[in-house]
């Protein structure tokens, strides 16, 4: 016999996630803890983890970095190189930041999307500062497009491999039916 959290697609720990289905069982807090388990030691209300934070910080920085090299390889003045590699820095790190803060709200196939998106835009706009004259605008966009493609496949199997490990728990919880099947 299959619970609900097996039947619509969850490998979460039923103990760790009472059914939502059932009325007689609610959930006793609402606290999050950096481990996804509301009842673990140390749940804190709200705040990411030291972790969450320092891996979008350290891959903004080192696409900062990266940006500087590339921009300076292609013939760019090393003051201009480091500016173009701060702003990186800080809108990756920025938007980096945003999408770990809200990747618990969304659903395994909306957040695959966005690190897609995230990362096919960081290397499509890397793509079109690799030369020096320039990639047209479509080789940069398709570019991108690719890598983004990429990532969402990879994001989106390591999501879905990972289950247990989803901070929101159960995938796509549904409510029982109100009235019984007719031929039960």
């Amino acid at each position: 016999m299959k619970t609900p959290a097996h039947r619509h697609g969850a490998t979460a720990d039923p103990q760790s996630h009472p059914d939502t289905s059932d009325p007689n069982t609610a959930r006793s807090t609402t606290a999050h803890s950096t481990t996804g388990r509301p009842d673990a030691p140390g749940a804190k209300p709200h705040g990411m983890s030291t972790t969450a934070v320092a891996l979008p910080v350290a891959a903004a920085l080192l696409y900062g970095l990266w940006t500087v090299f590339v921009d300076r390889t292609s013939g760019s003045s090393l003051g201009h190189a480091w500016l173009l590699g701060l702003i990186a820095a800080v809108v990756s790190g920025v938007l980096g930041l945003l999408l770990v803060r809200v990747q618990s709200t969304l659903i395994t196939e909306v957040r695959a999307l966005a690190y897609g998106a995230l990362f096919g835009t960081a290397m499509g706009c890397l793509y079109s500062i690799s030369h020096a004259t320039g990639p047209s605008i479509l080789e940069s966009v398709r570019m991108g497009l690719i890598m983004g493609a990429v990532m969402f496949v990879v994001s989106l199997y390591v999501f879905r491999t990972h289950r247990t490990r989803e901070p929101h728990g159960r995938h796509r919880p549904r409510r029982a039916h109100r009235h019984p099947h007719p031929s039960g």
